[in-house]
């Protein structure tokens, strides 16, 4: 049985997010904000649209799409403008997780099969109008394409009984009721489109909705329920609540039965205020949401381990994490953290870059520009084939060391992150 996805999806012209693809109206100046209320309202995807004419444009709008994607609490698809394998590559190297090629175009029909070979099937989706198209492609699709996007609602039944290969609904207007519909049939496995941007604040209502007429969709599972816990004598239990990224602690708090009610149903942090004697949205005011990424007890079921995606401060101070009061410590070698230690070396790069300091290599790097910088790094390269010759590891250890300090001026240079780099291998 197909989970059931609503996803939202950003017409992107110009900077902006409009209407619909035949729409130019501007709906919303930054689409980031649009992204923002889209994590909060628990939408399962996002389709972005670029809308961009001209070669440019189009470079202005990866960059847009580059900062949704980092920004975006959900898996993201690129769709539009795309002529060759290179665009795809494009919209995959700057975040999204697929790629839908527009099958209007023959020239995007013509390279289905290098993109996938190229890419893989599960990265690749096909667009399309009419039915007709399924069926004049089908064993092209069913080998090289994972998903599909159905522009056109008034084709799902034809779609239906072509292929049972899944695929996403663009419905512009639709009463609400009607998606119940939609989502019926088998092989719809989300819908897009305006009904679902009009309507994203009812996302949670609506896959209530869909549960009680039985029909799968992302929701959070809890495997304990609330009477399976060890309360406190206050009736409450305290939560640890840890950066999924990076391991780090961010703060402590306490959750009673609603809070952790609240915190399954919306997939954000909640809990209850011990001072105030009230529920607490996590960044309710402060715009700083927890969304969960997972929950896990401890073996007394006492106490609640949260890994969350935080945005901006955990601490009311404006400190990252509460935890930075130093009672006590005894000199000791801490174990390296090597995302840490990666992270903390760009940072002071990029504060070169920014501030430049005299005498500063790392400067000098940056005022020859790139082709010294690409001169460097392939030297460096070299030194690690020559090292790894020699006997004694430590030398490769060396020259590996300089060889990413090298790389990390060069990720400075084209503005990319350690978690863009990260998600990449992931992916693969």
């Amino acid at each position: 049985m197909i989970v059931k996805k609503f996803v939202p999806c950003i017409y992107l012209y110009n900077g902006h997010a409009v209407r619909r693809l035949n729409d130019l109206s501007v709906v919303e100046t930054d689409p980031l904000r649009l992204v923002s209320l889209y994590n909060e309202s628990n939408a399962d995807g996002l389709i972005v649209f670029d809308m961009s004419q001209g070669d440019q444009e189009h470079e202005k709008a990866l960059d847009m799409i580059k900062e949704i994607c980092a920004a975006a609490e959900m898996e993201v698809i690129g769709a539009g403008n795309i002529k060759r394998m290179e665009d795809v590559k494009k919209l995959l190297y700057a975040g999204c997780r697929r790629a839908v090629l527009d099958y209007t175009k023959e020239s995007n029909i013509a390279i289905t099969e290098e993109v996938s070979l190229k890419f893989g099937r599960n990265k690749i989706l096909a667009s399309y109008e009419n039915a007709n198209v399924i069926a004049a492609n089908q064993e092209l699709l069913e080998q090289y394409v994972s998903s599909l996007l159905l522009m056109n609602p008034h084709q799902i039944r034809e779609t239906e009984h072509l292929t049972s290969i899944p695929f996403y609904v663009q419905v512009n207007q639709i009463a609400l009721n009607k998606l119940i519909e939609i989502f019926s049939y088998n092989n719809v496995c989300g819908v897009t489109g305006n009904t679902i941007n009009d309507n994203y604040r009812d996302i949670l209502t609506l896959k209530s909705l869909c549960k009680e007429n039985g029909i799968l969709v992302e929701t959070f599972e809890a495997a304990y329920q609330w009477n399976d816990f060890k309360k406190n004598r206050d009736g409450m239990v305290p939560v640890i609540v840890q950066d999924y990224r990076t391991q780090e602690v961010l703060m402590m708090a306490y959750m009673n039965e609603e809070a952790y009610e609240q915190t399954i149903h919306t997939g954000r942090m909640t809990y209850f205020s011990r001072s105030r004697r009230q529920l607490w949205l996590k960044g309710e005011t402060s715009g700083h949401f927890q969304y969960v990424k997972s929950l896990t007890a401890d073996c007394d079921m006492d106490t609640i381990l949260a890994k969350v995606s935080q945005v901006g401060a955990a601490c009311h101070t404006g400190a990252r994490s509460c935890f930075f009061n130093e009672i006590t410590k005894k000199d000791y070698e801490e174990a390296a953290n090597p995302l840490q230690v990666l992270e903390e070396v760009l940072d002071v790069i990029r504060d070169r870059k920014v501030h430049p300091k005299e005498g500063s290599y790392t400067n000098y790097l940056f005022d020859k520009g790139l082709d010294k910088i690409l001169k460097k790094l392939g030297e460096e390269a070299t030194e690690i084939v020559i090292a790894a010759k020699n006997p004694n590891a430590n030398e490769v250890k060396y020259e590996m060391s300089d060889f990413l300090y090298h790389m990390m001026v060069l990720m400075v240079q084209k503005d990319i992150s350690w978690e863009e780099i990260a998600v990449e291998l992931a992916n693969r």
